[in-house]
């Protein structure tokens, strides 16, 4: 496993990274079967897994339903083992969620955040932005409780995971340690984002690395849907496969990226970026995709 700093954080963490959604809330492309969460006992072997594989990033969130509970219910004792990204502002009501950006809301959620993930403090806290983002982050409510809970040892790092508009203003804050941003080889509008946030020493985890399926062999029923997927896959000689060593090697090309999120609840999927990563990546084929897509 490669090891990167996240910013001025001091950690390193895996650029492997599990995005712990699927593993607490139905979710993902396809019918109601593959969208269910698992059961109990198949979530602990995930999770266990998981830091087995040496991913020892784990980004979780409130509104991911039983997320944070089957964490802190199969991984405490191995607390140590791992760096714990949460968010707070979309809060669960299962089967649904939803926003409070307000003081006592976000106080309250960070609270059973702690209690739920059974852990003394949570490595980085989130704003887990909504409908509209640039009220939140004017008001400064949200961060305000963050900043508390960060003063009373709750949390260590403060981070959001905002929509592409709002990372300038979120990076000219000064208020984070990390940025969770969404980017892939069919969505770069924010490389400039990232470009920034590596100048100014601010870690960047990668949200929809793979654009939600589309560039893993899930896609394979949705081609024609898709028509950039499927110029890249003239690259690749039709090999759906590599769809998504073709997309981790274009993150891995950008040194701002300290970790890349794998949503999933199949560990086949985690060891399959570990050894695109192991592997290495052809930077000629990843600059053709670039001006395939340009």
């Amino acid at each position: 496993m490669e090891f990167r700093e996240l910013g001025k954080t001091g950690f390193s963490t895996s650029f492997i990274g599990f995005g712990a959604l699927e593993i607490g809330r139905d979710w993902g492309l396809g019918g109601e079967e593959a969208r269910r969460r698992p059961a109990e006992e198949e979530a602990e072997a995930i999770l266990k897994g998981v830091l087995e594989l040496k991913v020892n990033l784990i980004d979780t969130a409130s509104a991911y339903h039983l997320s944070e509970e089957r964490i802190g219910k199969y991984l405490f004792s191995r607390r140590e083992h791992f760096f714990l990204a949460s968010k707070c502002g979309e809060h669960n009501n299962e089967p649904s969620t939803y926003y409070d950006f307000s003081y006592d809301a976000i106080r309250k959620s960070i609270d059973r955040s702690l209690k739920l993930l059974r852990t003394e403090h949570i490595d980085l806290m989130q704003i887990h932005f909504g409908p509209d983002p640039w009220s939140v982050l004017k008001k400064g409510e949200t961060l305000r409780a963050m900043q508390e809970a960060k003063e009373l040892g709750k949390i260590r790092f403060l981070g959001a995971s905002p929509p592409t508009e709002l990372l300038d203003a979120c990076i000219e804050s000064g208020a984070f340690d990390c940025l969770q941003i969404g980017i892939n080889l069919l969505n770069r509008e924010a490389e400039a984002a990232v470009e920034k946030c590596h100048q100014r020493g601010i870690g960047v985890l990668v949200r929809s690395g793979f654009a939600m399926g589309r560039l893993t062999p899930k896609v394979q029923n949705h081609l024609e849907e898709n028509p950039s997927v499927k110029r890249l896959l003239e690259l690749v000689e039709g090999d759906l496969s590599k769809l998504s060593g073709l997309a981790l090697g274009y993150l891995h090309s950008l040194p701002g990226v300290s970790t890349v999120l794998v949503g999933t609840k199949n560990l086949m999927h985690l060891q399959e970026q570990i050894e695109n990563l192991n592997h290495g990546f052809d930077s000629e084929l990843i600059e053709r995709a670039k001006a395939v897509l340009k």
